[in-house]
């Protein structure tokens, strides 16, 4: 009896984790940005190779992740001589990956296609390019990267460009901006007019106040903002103000969430900034060797884990940036936007892309539907994307 008793009481509980797992892997799973491109360059890694432990992802945990669209960032840092051309080294690496494994991903230029990869149980992948500085002014190279598969560019990183502002720099250097070169130039618009006729979406996470309110009022078509959170929660420049996230609504955008523990919880930052304190010899050792800042740092968090798990903020902080959102905006305008492989620290419980699906059951255990789950999980970006071809 005691055994019958057990097995009623346990039922519940397998048949909810059975119920979370499947809606997670019949939902069309849409991650709008991560940095494995740049994190195997900086590595000196391939993203075919097993790399757990060195990085939050490869081709085989996408495949066990769930993950059905990828949008790989093409990014580098804002000194790089010739960004245009490291674009392009990015982009290769990525070709290279889909050459030697075609039964397993392929790169796909719209809609059809993407419909087409899934039905061929193939990780469709495209191109979101982080930053405008890597088109350097130039419409010609616009065009060039949307030949290759780019189907976002985000207009700035945290470098401003000639003719759009930077989110950091609109901040930091706001004393030192006058207001006639602060958001888009007229150029700048050029650029947001182009990349609506071609049909890449304008991407408006990282750009500043004035850039954003720029970029909505010149765009025909919705935009996204591909790896950003709820400032109202955490005040970090990188996240979006009330009446910006009421904008991207309006203009029938989709803001899709990032994972860094520094845009989740504002108590982070201290706790980062001990961190890099107690180990800055290491961390000038990697960087004079040649490795970017960013991936010098995450080398650290790899070695150094359980320093690092202790600052790490719980998966229901992300969760309260999604509902803030939602009951802002509604559900129609978020999803997910990982920023895996370019962060350092992510919410406990989401150590790589194959812990997606426990966002999937914590939004059961809130009470979304399965219908506003497939939004969020990938329905919302894909809605953005068809929006935006010609």
């Amino acid at each position: 009896m005691l055994k019958k008793l057990l097995l009623i009481a346990l039922f519940p509980i397998a048949a909810h984790a059975q119920d979370y797992k499947k809606i997670h892997e019949k939902a069309i799973f849409v991650d709008s940005h991560n940095d494995i491109l740049t994190a195997c360059i900086e590595k000196n890694v391939s993203m075919d190779q097993n790399l757990k432990g060195k990085t939050q992802s490869d081709l085989a945990r996408f495949k066990e992740a769930g993950v059905d669209v990828q949008i790989f960032s093409v990014w580098c840092d804002g000194n790089m001589p010739n960004p245009y051309q490291f674009a392009n080294r990015e982009m290769d690496t990525l070709d290279a990956v889909i050459k030697r494994n075609p039964d397993k991903i392929v790169l796909t230029r719209n809609y059809a296609e993407l419909k087409k990869a899934l039905k061929q149980h193939k990780l469709a992948a495209m191109f979101g390019v982080e930053g405008g500085h890597m088109i350097e002014s130039d419409l010609t190279k616009l065009d060039k990267i949307y030949e290759r598969g780019a189907r976002y560019m985000t207009l700035t990183w945290n470098n401003s460009t000639t003719w759009a502002t930077s989110a950091m720099d609109e901040t930091l250097k706001k004393d030192s901006l006058s207001k006639a070169h602060k958001g888009l130039t007229d150029f700048g618009k050029e650029v947001v007019r182009h990349m609506n006729q071609l049909g890449i979406m304008v991407d408006l996470s990282h750009v500043g106040e004035q850039t954003f309110w720029d970029a909505i009022n010149t765009t025909t078509k919705p935009v996204i903002v591909s790896h950003s959170n709820a400032y109202s929660i955490c005040p970090a420049f990188r996240n979006l103000k009330d009446e910006q996230i009421i904008a991207v609504a309006k203009n029938g955008g989709v803001i899709d969430l990032n994972f860094y523990s520094g845009f989740v919880d504002s108590s982070f930052k201290n706790k980062e900034a001990q961190f890099i304190l107690q180990h800055s010899k290491e961390l000038e050792e990697l960087i004079k060797g040649g490795m970017i800042k960013e991936y010098a740092l995450s080398v650290l968090t790899d070695k150094y884990v359980d320093e690092v798990q202790a600052s790490r903020p719980p998966l229901s902080a992300l969760l309260a940036h999604l509902d803030y959102i939602v009951k802002l905006a509604g559900v129609d305008h978020v999803g997910i936007g990982s920023d895996f492989d370019g962060i350092t620290s992510s919410p406990k419980e989401l150590d790589d892309v194959t812990n997606y699906n426990l966002i999937t059951k914590a939004l059961i255990e809130k009470g979304y539907t399965k219908k506003d789950i497939n939004k969020i999980l990938g329905g919302n970006i894909l809605r953005v994307l068809r929006a935006n071809e010609n």
